[in-house]
């Protein structure tokens, strides 16, 4: 669904994606894994088009999207689950979820399966954004990225900050959807995440980023023979 070929991004004279390469694929859980500041998060803006690639190669399902704007990655199915959430705060739930849908006409109504998903945004459709926790906040900002109807989602840390019980629910939902989207097919996921446990239990393939580079990369179940947790510590 995603391939993603020579990737180099600059932040200032600073070298922050080396030469990223990898493939992610419907149907599984990609998961990209490393401490803070090695680029992680960069390489998802880079993805989603928010910073301009410097070199490489970004395509969708065949399609080349390198200088697409955010808006038409959209459109052409990707969602995206930025680090931090940022929802917005004052507005309701059920606006949030409006403008996830920006990209579609304006009659188009928030798919009912986001509420299976999430029942309790249905609870809160008229709370304001600013006034949910932290594990509701998130369940919103993933149902957002949801509501056009992507083929692949992109999250940033969605466990960050979240009570433990909040992310076995993501962590259901996510598996749910790699596997039969929101309509059956299904989705590609990219997962950005530092806590490994959660990585560990959904990753179908993994990679290790240092210094804005992929030093290591496997399937999801080779993960503890392959030693990752002790490269996450070091």
């Amino acid at each position: 669904m995603l391939s993603v070929e020579g990737l180099n991004q600059y932040y200032g004279g600073s070298h922050i994606l080396r030469n990223v390469g990898f493939e992610a694929r419907l149907g599984e859980i990609t998961v990209v894994l490393g401490r803070n500041g090695v680029g992680k998060t960069t390489l998802l803006k880079s993805l989603m088009g928010v910073v301009p690639v410097q070199t490489g190669r970004v395509a969708l399902a065949g399609q080349e999207i390198t200088r697409a704007a955010p808006y038409e990655r959209v459109r052409l199915g990707i969602g995206y689950v930025p680090q931090g959430r940022e929802i917005f705060g004052r507005l309701t739930v059920a606006e949030n979820l409006r403008m996830g849908l920006a990209t579609r006409a304006g009659r188009t109504a928030v798919p009912p399966v986001l509420f299976e998903l999430f029942p309790v945004l249905q609870q809160m459709l008229g709370r304001r954004g600013g006034d949910l926790s932290g594990g509701q906040q998130q369940q919103l900002a993933i149902a957002r990225a949801l509501a056009p109807g992507p083929r692949l989602l992109m999250l940033d840390e969605p466990t960050e900050g979240i009570q433990p019980s909040i992310i076995k629910d993501i962590g259901r939902v996510l598996r749910g959807l790699a596997e039969r989207g929101l309509d059956g097919r299904p989705m590609a996921l990219v997962l950005v995440e530092q806590y490994y446990d959660f990585a560990a239990e959904l990753a179908d393939q993994y990679l290790v980023m240092e210094r804005g580079e992929i030093v290591q990369r496997g399937r999801g179940a080779e993960m503890a023979a392959q030693g990752v947790r002790a490269r996450m510590s070091i």
